[in-house]
């Protein structure tokens, strides 16, 4: 019966905020703070110290977006508030298309010159 699927669906959600609730209580917000803050940190990091690869500076840009996410669900989830979950979808959709579009150019750029090394992307032209 329908009712009956419902009711068991309403109970995981209740059970689901219980359990999200019960470990804000154990844990202080401000672990949920500093690990996505070391994240992006390291993220930041791998951008300004590589100067060769563009797949590492991808991959630092993507870390540097799942931090951000990973606030935006923390301070949703703390705040019980549904609007930092919607923004952490966005920014995945955001990050998808960033990736997808970075690798695209990457083997286009990868079978013109042989390398993904970004030392000689200035002498592109177009």
């Amino acid at each position: 019966d329908i009712s009956y699927l419902l009711k068991f669906f309403l109970l995981l959600i209740d059970f689901y905020n219980l359990k999200t609730k019960t470990i804000f209580s154990m844990m202080n917000l401000l672990i949920f703070i500093i690990v996505p803050a070391v994240s992006f940190f390291i993220g930041v990091s791998g951008i300004i110290f590589n100067k060769k690869n563009a797949i590492l500076i991808l991959i630092s840009v993507e870390l540097m977006l799942l931090a951000i996410n990973f606030v935006f669900l923390t301070s949703s989830i703390y705040l019980d508030d549904r609007i930092g979950q919607i923004f952490a979808l966005l920014i995945l959709t955001v990050a998808a298309a960033e990736s997808s579009i970075g690798l695209g150019l990457l083997v286009v750029y990868y079978r013109m010159q042989g390398s993904v090394s970004i030392d000689s992307i200035n002498l592109m032209r177009g």
